[in-house]
C-alpha cells in the first residue's frame, strides 16, 4: 500500500463535514442541475456526475469539469482504479477549485465493471486503500469515498467492516455508504438501486464501531424530516434522485440541517433566477432544453405542475427557443 497521508484526520473531517448532499447521478448532476439546486439551498453540498480517470487526462477538461463558483460547496467524484492517475486527477480537481474529491466505489453498471472501478473495487479494498492513499497524498483537500455495504455474495456486516477497516489505514475523511449491496451480474443499475434492500442498521453499527470515522447513509431517502433522523445515528445524509423528482424539498435544508436563519426563495423566485444564467448559456451556444430539463420538477406536487412540464418539453426543444419559454410558464403558475 501507499504512504498514507501525512494530513491531520482531525483537519481533513472539519474541512469536509457536510450534514447533507446531494448524490451524484449520471445523466443528471451535471453543472446546470448544480446551478438549479444553488438557487434552492446555499449549503448543501453539491456533486458532479462521476467522471472516469481517463476522460479526465485525456478529455476536454473544461467541458468535463467546469463549473460555476456560485456551485460551491461542490464535490468532483472520479471513477478510476490506477493510483498515480487518480493522484493526478486529484491535483487537477484542486487546481479547477473543486472542494473535495471523491472515489467511486458503488457503481454497478457493465461498463464501469469493464474498467475496474465502481462497485467492483469493494472486492479489492487493498487497491482501494492504495488509491486513496495517493489521491490524498497529492492534495489538502478531502478525499472521500462512496462505496455500498457489499457486493454480490460478499455481503456480510463482517465484509463491510472488512472493506472500511483496511481504507481507513488512510486518511479517507469520508465514507458515503449506499445501504444496499450491488448485484454485478443480473441487476441493472436502476434495479441495483431499487431490488437489494435497504440496510441502514449495518450503516449505523458501521459508525458504532467507527467512530473516529465520519459516515455518511445513503439510500432511498424523500425528505429532510428522514435526514432529521438518520442524522441520530450517522453523521451524514446524502439524498439521490427523491431531490431531482422533486427539487424544492431542498428548500429548508439551510434552515433545518444547518441552523441558518434563511428564508428559502419561492418557486417562483427561483425559476426568475435561472433566467440570466440560461441567456448566457444559449448565448454560448447551448440549446434551451439542455439546462430546462432541470426544471422540470420545480412545481411538483403544486397546482399547475403538469402544464408547467407540458411547455417546458415542448417548446425548449423548438427552434429559435429562449428564456420566453420558461417566463411564458411562469405565468401560467400562480406565484404562491
Amino acid at each position: 500500500m501507499s504512504a498514507v497521508s501525512s494530513k491531520s484526520n482531525i483537519t481533513t473531517l472539519a474541512k469536509s463535514y457536510h450534514p447533507l448532499s446531494i448524490a451524484p447521478m449520471m445523466d443528471r448532476t451535471d453543472r446546470h442541475c448544480r446551478y438549479f439546486l444553488r438557487q434552492i439551498s446555499r449549503r448543501t453540498l453539491l456533486y458532479t456526475e462521476m467522471v472516469t480517470s481517463m476522460a479526465i487526462l485525456h478529455g476536454d477538461k473544461q467541458k468535463l469539469l467546469g463549473f460555476d463558483r456560485s456551485e460551491h460547496p461542490i464535490a468532483l467524484q472520479i471513477g478510476g482504479d490506477n493510483p498515480q492517475d487518480l493522484a493526478k486527477c486529484t491535483q487537477i480537481a484542486a487546481e479547477f477549485g473543486y472542494d473535495e474529491v471523491n472515489l467511486n466505489v458503488g457503481c454497478p453498471s457493465s461498463r464501469v465493471q469493464n474498467g475496474n472501478f465502481g462497485a467492483c473495487l469493494m472486492l479489492q479494498p487493498e487497491l482501494v486503500a492504495e488509491c486513496i492513499a495517493a489521491m490524498a497524498g497529492a492534495t489538502t483537500l478531502p478525499v472521500t469515498i462512496k462505496h455500498r455495504i457489499g457486493v454480490d455474495e460478499v455481503d456480510r456486516y463482517e465484509d463491510l467492516v472488512k472493506f472500511v477497516s483496511i481504507v481507513s489505514q488512510t486518511d479517507c475523511a469520508r465514507y458515503s455508504v449506499h445501504a444496499r449491496k450491488a448485484w454485478l451480474q443480473g441487476l441493472s443499475p436502476k434495479e441495483n438501486r431499487e431490488v437489494p434492500p435497504l440496510r441502514y442498521e449495518d450503516v449505523h453499527r458501521l459508525k458504532r464501531d467507527f467512530p473516529h470515522l465520519s459516515i455518511e447513509i445513503n439510500g432511498g431517502f424523500t425528505s429532510l424530516e428522514q435526514v432529521q433522523t438518520q442524522l441520530q445515528f450517522v453523521d451524514a445524509v446524502m439524498i439521490g434522485r427523491a431531490v431531482y423528482d422533486n427539487p424544492y424539498l431542498l428548500a429548508l435544508a439551510d434552515r433545518e440541517i444547518y441552523g441558518e436563519d434563511y428564508l428559502p426563495p419561492s418557486r417562483h423566485q427561483i425559476a426568475t433566477a435561472m433566467l440570466p444564467y440560461i441567456e448566457t448559456w444559449m448565448s454560448k451556444g447551448w440549446r434551451l432544453n439542455s439546462i430546462t430539463r432541470h426544471l422540470l420538477q420545480l412545481f411538483h406536487g403544486r397546482s399547475g405542475s403538469r402544464i408547467w412540464k407540458r411547455l417546458i418539453t415542448e417548446q425548449s426543444v423548438l427552434p429559435g427557443a429562449g428564456v420566453e419559454v420558461v417566463e411564458r410558464a411562469l405565468a401560467e403558475i400562480p406565484d404562491v
